[in-house]
């Protein structure tokens, strides 16, 4: 059987802590094993957190403890759907918290690097297929924005 799933280079020996983090925050998420690097791996001690597997919101995920060579860039994010401008004000606070940064058109990156994409599930709504006038407003609006704001993209929609 051939699967798929996401492989994070963390830098600084963070997978572990990111894996608690995830686990921690966000719903259907879990620590699973934590393996240690064995004697000869260049760049990690020997005993030390190495590769991580765990889940994200359902999603099985490796993280493996790397060196500064590599990091984490807007070229991988996770696509976080919520309900509603409560769940992406609680999110958007978790991850943009201790050292994470706020992004524009609803990304940010967490503490330990990773993008993220909160999207509340009514811009998918409000967006539709970006091929009416009222989805168009509703694109170029959000278009503006760091962290969504869902009652800023109702008003571009129905203004339109």
């Amino acid at each position: 059987m051939v699967t798929v799933r996401p492989h994070l280079w963390f830098g600084n020996d963070k997978a572990a802590e990111a894996a608690a983090f995830y686990a921690e925050h966000i719903p259907d998420s879990s620590v699973g094993k934590v393996l240690k690097a064995p004697e000869g791996v260049p760049g990690a001690q020997s005993g030390a957190d190495f590769v991580v597997e765990f889940t994200v919101a359902g999603m099985p995920v490796i993280g493996l403890n790397a060196g500064p060579e590599l990091n984490l860039d807007e070229a991988f994010s996770f696509y976080l759907l919520v309900e509603g401008q409560d769940e992406v004000d609680h999110y958007w606070d978790i991850l943009t918290a201790d050292g994470g940064a706020p992004g524009p058109c609803g990304w940010c990156k967490d503490k330990f690097g990773v993008s993220w994409q909160v999207i509340p599930k009514e811009l998918e709504e409000l967006c539709g297929t970006y091929s009416t006038s009222a989805e168009i407003a509703a694109m170029n609006a959000m278009l503006k924005m760091g962290k969504i704001d869902v009652a800023a993209l109702k008003a571009a929609h129905d203004g339109a």
